[in-house]
């Protein structure tokens, strides 16, 4: 059985609630080595995930050029994802950087370019496209049982919860707030489910009302406003170069109650569908109209082998089958470089308060 080894860059919070418990259920893979730069989170890490001889770091040039890694996970602050990405990909490994790609197009486009020079393979830690519903109406979609997708709705909305530790709040290192960090996914996923990465123009604004706000009720406790320097809510109109179009509204923190986050709904010519509560398709059947409700929680989708397998372990799985295999990964670079590009129109549109043209 071939085992890879794996490095982590970042023993934070995405790394603790993601990468190290899911890659810890995946049998061909070891991790051997740990970096952060507060050394206390590397070590908790490598006391409960590493092998016996696993090692250390805190500085991550440090790590790339002490180990013989096969896998880097790269699980640090959006302003570093490209340089660390790059390195790793330099040094000879295949890297799972976590979302976004990058914090601006450039950035991305250039983790793309080293990716194809060195051979290794590249991917993005969008993890919601392996969550039950998502692979099913992937399948839908490509199977043409919706017909041409004209429209779509992205939704990543929370009404209060805003993170309030780590960098978050810091638009230096972020490059942004709700948009860029859960409004992401829900672009994501819905190019995804449209395979359609072709955008004409952008139209966005984002907001910064909500921050200004003390004591603030919210999931996580009260914000400092002084330190809220990212938008608060966004919201962007793309147009495809076919004439789809997308609406993609984002928000950690909004006077709403139509609370949905990592969704999509789809307008097609054959049929609609929606994952707002569960996953409903809809269209229309012999002169008849009909909802059907698809209900996921036993399984039945061959790609899963059951339904006790979560998103994340199903997204470390496949990202080292596809190392194993020499297959492409299920998100492609190419792919979320498109995300970064739109999501980085959205916030420009917002400045210069104009359309965006690709």
């Amino acid at each position: 059985m071939t085992v890879l080894k794996v490095g982590i860059i970042g023993c934070g919070g995405i790394a603790r609630g993601k990468h190290l418990p899911s890659l810890a259920q995946v049998k061909e893979v070891e991790m051997v080595a740990f970096c952060d730069i507060v050394v206390e989170r590397a070590e908790e890490a490598q006391e409960q995930y590493g092998t016996a001889d696993s090692q250390v770091f805190s500085d991550y040039k440090e790590m790339l050029a002490a180990m013989d890694l096969d896998v880097v996970h790269v699980c640090t602050p959006n302003v570093s994802h490209a340089e660390i990405s790059i390195a790793a990909l330099e040094a000879g490994n295949h890297v799972m950087c976590e979302k976004p790609m990058a914090k601006t197009t450039a950035e991305a486009r250039e983790m793309i370019e080293v990716a194809k020079r060195t051979g290794k393979k590249l991917t993005i830690g969008y993890q919601n496209r392996f969550a039950t519903e998502s692979r099913y109406l992937q399948e839908v979609c490509a199977a043409g049982e919706l017909g041409e997708i004209y429209s779509a709705k992205a939704h990543a909305i929370r009404r209060r919860a805003v993170p309030t530790w780590g960098v978050f709040l810091d638009e230096e290192a972020q490059g942004g707030g709700p948009l860029i960090d859960i409004g992401t996914h829900a672009l994501d996923l819905t190019l995804w489910m449209m395979d359609n990465y072709k955008p004409k123009y952008v139209v966005g604004k984002t907001y910064h009302e909500l921050a200004k706000t003390e004591n603030a009720a919210n999931a996580w406790g009260p914000w400092d406003p002084a330190e809220f320097t990212v938008e608060d809510s966004a919201f962007g109109f793309v147009v495809m170069e076919n004439g789809a179009t997308i609406y993609l509204e984002a928000s950690w923190a909004l006077n709403s109650l139509d609370v949905k986050e990592s969704k999509t709904t789809l307008f097609g010519t054959k049929g609609g569908a929606d994952m707002n509560d569960g996953l409903t398709i809809n269209g229309e059947d012999r002169g008849l109209l009909y909802e059907k409700k698809i209900e996921l929680e036993t399984g039945g989708v061959a790609f899963y082998d059951g339904s006790g397998i979560s998103k994340e372990v199903l997204e470390a799985q496949s990202w080292v089958d596809a190392i194993i295999n020499d297959t492409e990964p299920v998100v492609k670079p190419e792919q979320a470089l498109v995300v970064t590009e739109i999501l980085e129109a959205i916030y420009e549109s917002s400045k210069t308060n104009a359309p965006v043209f690709f």
